[in-house]
């Protein structure tokens, strides 16, 4: 136990400059409190104590501001940072190494029973306000964009943005290769959208000039040829035009 909580303070070390000490973070972090309760919790269920699991998460989620299911299961080093407004549905899993903003929804679509909640694999990231919703997978080393809407699964190595999520696919995972820079700038898939529009409407646009301009030479020559044919002189036409 002691060394699963000196897991998850290391976590909050290494993802959050604000964080200056171990006692801080012991005493200041609901997000780490919400999870140490809950492992106690989810103990409980899994022991057939589920009124007992119920009742505690319901005053986990009155202390902390974060709502997990006595079900839920979870990996180590997770963070949820700020915390306040997280809700975890019955059926998640998060695996290891995840760090959870605030305002994060991991629910269902479904109201069948059954796994109907979304799988979340290791050094995952959701961004502040994120909505991920059904039986979908979080593939390793994703990171999910603030206030996105995921309603699908997300290839490992990923970043997904958007209402709903758009995908933008990474050429090496997140957590060996990839600089800190790249790690912390969420790519603006809207402006990468309009961009592409914008390159498309000058494609087009310079097709369209290409055409026109043909479209005046031809003209041009049709009306050369029409000044060629000469008026008839004393009733006699001549040129080529009228030679048998």
């Amino acid at each position: 136990m002691l060394e699963e909580m000196e897991e998850d303070i290391k976590m909050v070390l290494d993802h959050d400059p604000a964080a200056r000490s171990k006692k801080e973070i012991f005493f200041c972090y609901p997000g780490i409190h919400a999870l140490w309760f809950h492992r106690r919790i989810h103990w409980l269920w899994n022991m057939n104590f589920k009124l007992t699991a119920r009742w505690l998460s319901n005053l986990n989620r009155f202390l902390t501001g974060i709502e997990i299911h006595p079900a839920v299961k979870v990996g180590k080093k997770v963070f949820i940072d700020h915390g306040m407004g997280v809700v975890i549905g019955e059926t998640v899993e998060i695996g290891n190494n995840v760090l959870i903003y605030h305002g994060v929804t991991l629910g269902g679509v479904s109201l069948a029973k059954g796994k109907r909640h979304p799988t979340i694999e290791d050094d995952v990231i959701i961004g502040a306000g994120a909505k991920v919703l059904g039986n979908v997978v979080l593939g390793k080393g994703c990171i999910i964009g603030a206030n996105s809407v995921v309603l699908k699964s997300v290839p490992a190595y990923t970043v997904v943005v958007g209402v709903p999520a758009q995908i933008i696919k990474r050429s090496k995972p997140v957590d060996d290769t990839m600089d800190k820079e790249d790690k912390d700038t969420m790519p603006d898939a809207f402006g990468v959208s309009i961009t592409s529009v914008l390159q498309r409407l000058e494609k087009l646009e310079s097709i369209l000039d290409k055409e026109l301009k043909e479209q005046k030479l031809c003209q041009k020559e049709k009306e050369e040829e029409i000044h060629k044919i000469r008026p008839p002189v004393k009733g006699v036409w001549k040129g080529e035009d009228f030679m048998i």
